[in-house]
């Protein structure tokens, strides 16, 4: 694999993925760098079959937590359940499909009973859990990955979030309301009078305290969408909110067929977020946006990674570490406070507006 990709991909976008696999290899992982790695993850990766990727990254300890939607989490489910989804066309009849009950992901087609059995699943074990208070995604989905690996042994080894859980990998979600998993919690509190809530403000603050606690930071990033910019926010939270300036990340690897000529965050360049304090302006050269489909250039990447010589890390267990960095984060934003001036009503103008 990587000769393939050192001495075959020369030109183009099959050169930026042989950057990618390099800057991660060769930069990102050497040990005297102690890199702290976020990999996000947006697009109909799972369904696709990448889950496998991600759970061997993961057991090497190349990656130190996820952000992915939460669609990607919940499809993962079917996996660790037992449910098969089958290769398909992109071309078939939908309406038909409808009449058969066939769910379609383009050339992925299972059917709707799968969606059916995995609500009642995740509906059994919100009940089970019997949480009442508010919680991090990451907590969510440790506690969703622990109960899967309780009713079905051996799951982690092909579903993402039991694999998490048994290696203290923590799971986010950027938009947890916007998937199956967030429907069905809806449904707890309204046909339950669950008080069980996602609080977004625990996610915010986790993230950003592995990234004040990592020597250096760096993200791979499937796709774009809200998880690349949950990542990414990280930094400007920390000096922008916090008025910590911790500088920037020190790697950014992104496989994405997003164009940068739109304007959404999705193809944003890692030039762009230097300008945001997303990305340090002296690395630029440990930056790469490939332009590819992911399910053909991650598993390649992944290839190239876990062939490489720094191919297996310790494992950071952040998911057990997650308060620990939170106080410290909260020790260093008091610290800094006093830097930071807060308007107060006087400095508001006549119509109310603050001077600009």
């Amino acid at each position: 694999m990587r000769r393939l990709i050192d001495d075959g991909f020369q030109a183009f976008n099959a050169a930026r993925l042989g950057e990618a696999c390099r800057i991660f290899s060769d930069k990102m992982l050497l040990p005297e760098h102690d890199t702290t790695i976020g990999l996000t993850v947006a697009g109909a990766l799972t369904p696709a079959g990448l889950g496998g990727c991600v759970v061997e990254l993961m057991e090497r300890g190349l990656i130190d937590f996820v952000i992915s939607t939460g669609a990607n989490l919940y499809h993962d489910l079917h996996y660790a359940l037992n449910f098969t989804l089958h290769r398909g066309s992109p071309f078939v009849n939908d309406v038909e499909l409808y009449e058969q009950g066939v769910i379609r992901i383009y050339d992925v087609l299972f059917p709707a009973s799968v969606l059916l059995e995995t609500d009642t699943y995740i509906r059994e074990f919100l009940a089970r859990w019997g949480v009442d208070g508010p919680v991090s995604t990451a907590e969510l989905h440790y506690a969703l990955g622990r109960d899967l690996i309780e009713r079905q042994p051996g799951c982690q080894e092909y579903s993402v979030v039991a694999a998490a859980a048994d290696l203290g990998v923590p799971i986010y979600t950027s938009s947890p309301g916007d998937s199956s998993i967030g429907m069905n919690i809806a449904f707890h509190e309204l046909m339950n009078g669950s008080g069980l809530m996602i609080d977004p403000n625990k996610d915010v603050n986790e993230v950003c305290s592995f990234i004040l606690a990592g020597k250096k930071n760096g993200c791979v990033i499937l796709g774009g969408g809200s998880p690349k910019n949950f990542y990414l926010q990280g930094q400007p939270t920390l000096w922008e909110v916090y008025g910590i300036p911790k500088g920037g990340n020190d790697f950014f690897i992104q496989i994405t067929t997003d164009s940068v000529v739109w304007g959404g965050l999705s193809g944003a360049t890692p030039a762009e977020a230097v300008s945001w304090g997303k990305v340090n302006p002296g690395v630029l050269p440990d930056t790469v946006v490939a332009y590819c489909d992911s399910t053909i250039a991650f598993p390649l990447f992944c290839e190239y990674a876990v062939g490489s010589e720094y191919g297996r890390r310790p494992r950071k267990d952040l998911m057990h570490k997650r308060d620990e960095y939170v106080a410290s984060l909260r020790q260093e934003a008091i610290a800094a406070r006093p830097e930071h001036t807060v308007p107060t009503k006087r400095e508001a103008g006549p119509s109310g507006e603050r001077p600009r």
